[in-house]
């Protein structure tokens, strides 16, 4: 069986993961592709339960260290029932967030565990996405839109605008520290722009 191509959506909460993600997996599968959309926390059903009680309830009731371990844990849950079966049948698995969100929300921003969360990856995960496409805007401006959600799983929306505001200088550092991988889509434009703009650097990096 051939090898599939690994893409991941990262970003700010609020910037327009989820819309994106979907928009790609309808344009690939349109180009004939099988694809395998998925996110993080969750993507597999050991995962999903995870998800509920990481995105759910008091900012505080996980310390930073605790939060990385339960992420790395749902990560491997992923991993092993859903990224790896995809990617050894040949198809392309498009993710809403992966480890790069864990780097920078609980090894940047919430604490200085990069180290920890590093290591952790590197002995339970062991795999890079092929594509990572991280969606860049004001923070006020994608805080303001997750606030607006008014979902139970508004958690990290709930430290509010300066978090955000450092998750996105987070992320832009990572972009600049992987360079091969990484692609910033300006992301405050009408969401088929943006659209547009991710279909051809997707479908550049698979030729």
């Amino acid at each position: 069986m051939t090898s599939g191509i690994f893409i991941t959506f990262e970003g700010i909460d609020g910037s327009g993961k989820s819309t994106q993600a979907r928009a790609l997996a309808e344009h690939l599968t349109n180009q004939g592709h099988a694809v395998v959309l998925t996110r993080e926390p969750g993507g597999a059903p050991g995962a999903e339960l995870i998800r509920q009680i990481l995105v759910e309830g008091d900012p505080e009731r996980w310390s930073p260290t605790t939060e990385a371990l339960l992420f790395t844990a749902a990560r491997r849950d992923h991993l092993e029932k859903t990224i790896v079966p995809a990617l050894e049948a040949g198809k392309i698995v498009i993710s809403d967030r992966f480890a790069d969100s864990t780097r920078v929300y609980q090894g940047t921003v919430r604490s200085e565990n990069r180290a920890l969360v590093d290591a952790l990856h590197d002995l339970t995960i062991g795999r890079e996405p092929d594509l990572t496409l991280i969606l860049d805007m004001p923070a006020d401006v994608a805080h303001a839109r997750g606030v607006a959600r008014d979902t139970a799983e508004d958690r990290f929306e709930e430290f509010g605008a300066d978090f955000q505001k450092a998750l996105r200088t987070g992320f832009l550092d990572l972009a600049r520290a992987y360079p091969d991988r990484c692609r910033v889509v300006e992301a405050l434009r009408a969401a088929e722009d943006v659209a547009r703009d991710i279909a051809a650097l997707t479908d550049a990096a698979l030729a």
